[in-house]
């Protein structure tokens, strides 16, 4: 079978590789149908991604159809539609015992420390599977994956009805995060320095869009909440720079909740954060947000309307990485089509 290999830093192959079989009872056989493209496959693909090893399949935002199940699957059958849960966990350690496997101790993750799928067939455990109705267009239900990121966010930032949020950026993950957000009831202001990508954002539903090149965000948000500030703030750009906009423009008593890898140090001044007593919160990949991801998929409260903007086959993998590469201006998700 063909499978998208990232050898070594900027050398991306398609090579022939023995296809994988069942050999736990709870395994499951899986053709792909489509894999989207994520910055962190991007990241591996530039050797930039601190927790990939290398060489590596990629490839973590996956749709497939079940063509084998091991004796002791029992809820899932060949033909159905599924989507993969790209983390595994040990069950044992302290974030695993509070129900936050996403970071636990020795977190593998498929497609960074684990081949993933970008590949005609994988093989995974059936808790890693979710299953949707298939009725859905592959293109609806691949984006499962980022969807659970913004549900993640969301839900790290206790986001309620009636609350205000701003979400710094209006990439892929940023439109994520304002499609859930928005799920809950919330008003939600966007920012971003491309206008396509805040005009995108409005379509896609955010109340307010601020060009942060352009405009005073402080003051657009003093605006909007009437002085109060944002209830939570959720950093989808992840720079030092917007990491200390957060604080400058959280409310009393509100959530920052940061999504980025970035290691360089921000400023930030403990005063902010115990006058206002506001929560500064981390958010990784997702715990127990695929089921909620597939039920609002199912019901058709979740479409991706627009997300994606481009489609490769597999044999045009180079071309794609390098079109993501060179046009990130064009590009809001691409996927890769497999037959």
């Amino acid at each position: 079978m063909k499978a998208v290999q990232v050898r070594k830093a900027h050398e991306l192959i398609i090579q022939e590789v023995e296809k994988p079989r069942i050999s736990n009872s709870t395994d499951v056989l899986v053709k792909v149908k489509r894999v989207g493209i994520c910055g962190s496959d991007m990241h591996i693909y530039h050797g930039t991604n601190p927790l990939a090893t290398l060489p590596r399949v990629v490839g973590h935002e996956v749709a497939g159809e079940v063509v084998e199940i091991g004796q002791g699957v029992v809820g899932i059958k060949v033909g159905d539609h599924v989507v993969i849960e790209p983390i595994s966990y040990c069950g044992k350690c302290y974030a695993c015992r509070k129900g936050r496997q996403n970071v636990c101790e020795k977190l593998s993750v498929f497609g960074v420390h684990e081949d993933g799928g970008m590949r005609e067939w994988f093989v995974l455990p059936e808790k890693q599977l979710h299953v949707v109705d298939s009725a859905l267009a592959w293109e609806e239900i691949v984006l499962a994956e980022p969807y659970t990121i913004g549900a993640q966010a969301v839900w790290r930032g206790e986001v309620e009805e009636g609350e205000t949020v701003l979400i710094q950026g209006a990439g892929p993950i940023g439109i994520c995060i304002l499609k859930m957000a928005k799920l809950q009831g919330a008003s939600v202001m966007i920012t971003d320095l491309s206008e396509e990508r805040l005009e995108f954002a409005k379509e896609s539903g955010a109340d307010i869009t601020v060009h942060a090149g352009k405009e005073d965000v402080q003051k657009r948000v003093e605006e909007w909440t009437n002085g109060e500030g944002a209830n939570v703030v959720i950093d989808a750009v992840c720079l030092p720079m917007t990491f200390e906009l957060s604080f400058d423009v959280v409310s009393t008593a509100g959530r920052i909740v940061v999504l980025g890898f970035d290691e360089r140090p921000a400023s930030v001044s403990q005063l902010p954060i115990t006058k206002k007593e506001v929560s500064v919160k981390g958010s990784r990949l997702q715990t127990n947000q695929f089921p909620k991801v597939v039920k609002l998929l199912n019901e058709g409260k979740l479409r991706q309307e627009g997300l994606i903007t481009h489609t490769f086959s597999l044999d045009d993998i180079q071309e794609a990485f390098n079109f993501v590469e060179n046009h990130p201006e064009q590009v809001r998700k691409a996927i890769i089509v497999f037959n």
